[in-house]
């Protein structure tokens, strides 16, 4: 069986992976696979049933207990745990800022990342993260790794979370992007690093489009330098 292209774009928290990765993917007609709901996802599953969030094993019972799913929607993919549409509450803070311990448990990530290794082999894919171009898609056709000064990234949550009512000041939000940069990129299971084939790209200064028009180009020359 031939494997489709795969497209891997990782970086730091609020880089701008998912909302990329979703146009991307749509202008593509790629699949988008966004694996940091499916963290998040477990996260929240994890702390409605009390779960301490550092114990493995409690935390994959939990995983054995639900299904996480996507769906197409607008203006963004719904995401679900078992039957019931979660995916504004996996953004909220609480879970924003407790997915780092979840992400970090090797038991849960060789679980999802076998999930999303057997999603990206089914075709065509635009998957996003922090070690897709490492660990989940070591062999992605295009790697990308998306970057953005903290002081950019916690404007942008600051707009992104008053759009949805949330009003957390922009000091803490800087904060804790900085705590979970620090999380994500000394954890010992599959660090938040770039992978040394992936094309880093500097979001701090460009707009979305900029952004998805840079990364089409990147595809574009890489296939066609396979092609050559």
């Amino acid at each position: 069986m031939t494997l489709g292209v795969q497209i891997a774009i990782d970086g730091p928290a609020s880089a701008g992976k998912s909302t990329v990765a979703k146009l991307v993917a749509k202008q593509l007609r790629y699949t988008y696979c966004d694996t940091g709901a499916m963290y998040r996802a477990l996260t929240l599953a994890a702390m409605c049933q009390k779960v301490t969030l550092n114990d493995e094993a409690a935390v994959l019972r939990v995983l054995k207990q639900i299904t996480i799913s996507f769906k197409p929607g607008e203006p963004e993919q719904q995401v679900f745990i078992d039957q019931q549409e979660v995916t504004e509450a996996i953004r909220q803070p609480d879970v924003t800022n407790n997915v780092s311990t979840v992400a970090a448990l090797a038991g849960v990530r060789r679980q999802l990342v076998q999930h999303q290794q057997a999603i990206a082999a089914k075709g065509n894919i635009v998957m996003d993260g922090r070690d897709i171009g490492t660990a989940v898609l070591p062999q992605a056709a295009v790697k990308i790794f998306l970057v953005a000064s903290v002081a950019e990234r916690a404007q942008r949550r600051y707009t992104e979370n008053l759009r949805k009512g949330i009003n957390t000041p922009l000091a803490v939000l800087q904060t804790e992007i900085e705590v979970r940069d620090k999380k994500d990129s000394t954890r010992a299971i599959s660090p938040l690093t770039q992978a040394k084939d992936a094309v880093l790209v500097d979001t701090t200064a460009l707009s979305i489009e900029q952004v998805v028009a840079k990364i089409i180009t990147i595809v574009a020359e890489k296939q066609k330098d396979q092609n050559k």
